[in-house]
């Protein structure tokens, strides 16, 4: 890849989980009030065809990961679990108080923090808890992350029997003097082990989830990584570019020094090199930092155009209600966002009341619906075509402006109505989709929000 396009399109911008992205939220127009009569109403048709996904927030972990940017607590104490766990199923009751008919589900992720922190017998007791009182869709898809030092078959089996089939395992990086940096320590051993056993127990879908731009990363130590994961075949892998946020996470991605992170041109060999390698072993990049093999369900998502993406990341059902339980979880009804407290403390106080433990939250406009289907599209098909009203003739003049450039770059193909994304800009998909992002454009904010794109 061209060292020009790396210094041109290496700037801060989002990851796109939501649009709008969370910083550019507006409070004013967001209330308790109107984020229950948004669910109510998006519920009501939700639940009667696709159901509806749930998002569960585990946040602890036994130790800090240096890179790590997700809200977590770190603690030995696993006194915490059952506190925590009926904070959660007292949250969903009062849901299920709000809500008009019995939830029919479709997905529940478990993220962290740590899931496996969570004893089997507690996970089971959340998950049993969760589904007596749901209806289950004809296809369900249940996953959870796991740590490959913690992870264990009871772990496993109590998840696969109660309908779990994915897994995802954060690997990072198998070099030593990395994960000494990120104190993140697996031996390829103990990742080898648990994924086996996984296949053993009968999980469907097995992720690995791998980061490059990470601190005294080399060609040499990717190649041996990615080399390490083939060996393993795992149905998917996620291969993140890390985001260096300090400013955000404070302390906890200051294990390291600046100077120990690879440069932008670095960085973009480290994922040109694993991309390759990945695509010569049977891997299809389906989206922003994923691939998967083509027995994979996402990958057949995605060739069929039914490849989502929200707050759970990429999936391969079209929920539009999603409800978060947890510190921190973010809950979307399609038409708005409502994101729960941060803390945990404040999170179980809230709950000891019997409040909904929201923090803060957005409502869609009809501009907001319109950039955020063409994002999607952009994420999740790489392309996306429009209408000629639906943009004013002043409008379409400054996107046709903005997504010049990548024409020019031969990053992507522009027509009348349409934008195509071409392999060479598949690398460059946030900065495409930063030139439909009206709000951010709009706001124009004149400090650093988020990571760098490459």
């Amino acid at each position: 890849m061209a060292q020009n396009l790396i210094q041109k399109y290496n700037v801060p911008g989002p990851r796109y989980t939501s649009y709008p992205t969370v910083p550019f939220w507006q409070a004013s127009t967001f209330s308790e009030e109107h984020w229950l009569e948004s669910l109510k109403k998006s519920f009501a048709k939700s639940n009667a065809s696709e159901g509806i996904s749930l998002y569960i927030h585990l946040p602890y972990c036994e130790s800090l990961c240096t890179f790590c940017g997700c809200n977590k607590r770190i603690t030995r104490n696993h006194q915490v679990e059952k506190p925590y766990i009926n904070a959660l199923l007292k949250e969903w009751r009062l849901y299920l108080a709000i809500l008009p008919t019995k939830p029919k589900i479709t997905e529940i992720h478990f993220g962290g923090g740590t899931p496996s922190f969570f004893s089997p017998e507690n996970l089971q007791f959340l998950v049993k808890e969760l589904l007596q009182t749901t209806e289950l869709s004809d296809e369900i898809a249940f996953g959870f992350e796991g740590h490959p030092n913690n992870t264990s078959a009871e772990h496993l089996q109590v998840l696969y029997d109660a309908g779990f089939r994915r897994v995802s395992y954060g690997v990072q990086d198998y070099d030593f003097t990395v994960q000494t940096a990120i104190h993140r320590f697996q031996p390829f051993e103990q990742v080898e082990k648990v994924t086996q056993l996984s296949r053993a127990i009968g999980y469907q879908s097995i992720s690995h989830d791998l980061v490059f731009g990470l601190p005294f990363q080399t060609l040499a130590s990717m190649t041996d990584t990615i080399q390490k994961t083939l060996l393993l075949q795992p149905d998917r892998i996620a291969f993140y570019s890390y985001a260096h946020v300090p400013w955000i996470k404070g302390n906890g991605q200051r294990g390291f020094k600046d100077d120990d992170l690879p440069s932008p041109e670095l960085k973009r060999q480290l994922y040109e090199l694993g991309r390759a390698l990945l695509e010569a072993n049977g891997y299809q990049e389906i989206g922003m930092d994923h691939f998967a093999l083509k027995t994979d369900s996402m990958y057949k998502a995605q060739i069929a155009g039914k490849l989502n993406r929200n707050f759970m990341g990429y999936t391969t059902t079209q929920t539009k209600v999603l409800i978060g339980l947890g510190v921190s979880s973010i809950s979307d009804s399609w038409t708005a966002f409502a994101q729960n407290v941060k803390e945990i403390d404040a999170y179980l106080a809230m709950l000891e009341q019997n409040q909904l433990p929201l923090h803060r939250g957005h409502i869609l406009n009809e501009e907001d619906l319109f950039i955020r289907e063409q994002i999607l599209n952009l994420i999740c098909r790489f392309h996306t075509t429009w209408q000629n009203n639906d943009w004013t003739l002043t409008e379409k003049k400054a996107l046709i402006e903005r997504l010049t450039p990548f024409v020019d770059d031969n990053l992507i193909i522009l027509h009348d109505n349409s934008v195509e994304v071409l392999d060479a800009g598949k690398a460059f998909i946030r900065n495409i989709c930063m030139a439909f992002d009206k709000r951010m454009i709009r706001e124009n904010p004149k400090h650093q929000l988020f990571s760098k794109t490459i």
